[in-house]
């Protein structure tokens, strides 16, 4: 994990989407590829989606966008493919976050060797630190849309293996 002293401030870098945040020397993600800090921030995220009354369900959007932004490292294969071929289902099939989350469950009876697919370069420009500062409500669903849209273009090398995996789910 990178750090660097900022004035007699820590930082710590994300390794996954990049975003510097003050060092609370958390210690780094062991099922993604997660600085602790920004896991926390996904948790706080998590809890506002969890706990609306959202019919919508988007928490599902935010689990896939989060998981795709920071696959690799300890990142198993399996959950880099169903982020990305939830995020293909809601960007380019109009798939609901709960239509998302059956297909999920589709793909869990299918006994794979999941691959793993090539991360891109760039993790994209939107963050869970910029959902958290986008406000809540409408403005907060906006900006997580938005994020799933610039994290599944980061993908784009990759779309044709994700549309393969996608097959066969209705």
């Amino acid at each position: 994990m990178f750090r660097e002293l900022e004035g007699t401030n820590a930082t710590v870098n994300c390794p996954g989407c990049g975003v510097r945040l003050p060092e609370a020397d958390l210690p780094a993600d062991d099922g993604v590829n997660a600085s602790g800090e920004c896991r926390q921030l996904y948790w706080q995220l998590s809890a506002d989606t969890l706990t609306r009354a959202d019919p919508a369900f988007l928490h599902q959007f935010a689990v896939d966008a989060y998981a795709a932004q920071h696959a690799g490292g300890p990142s198993r294969p399996i959950t880099t493919a169903f982020a990305l071929v939830g995020l293909y289902l809601a960007r380019e099939r109009g798939f609901t976050s709960r239509d998302v989350q059956r297909a999920h469950m589709l793909l869990a009876r299918r006994k794979l060797d999941w691959p793993r697919l090539a991360r891109p370069e760039q993790a994209g420009s939107v963050t869970v630190l910029d959902l958290l500062h986008a406000g809540s409500g409408y403005a907060r669903d906006a900006r997580l849309r938005e994020w799933m849209a610039v994290v599944w273009e980061t993908w784009h090398p990759e779309r044709k293996r994700v549309i393969a995996l996608a097959s066969n789910i209705p």
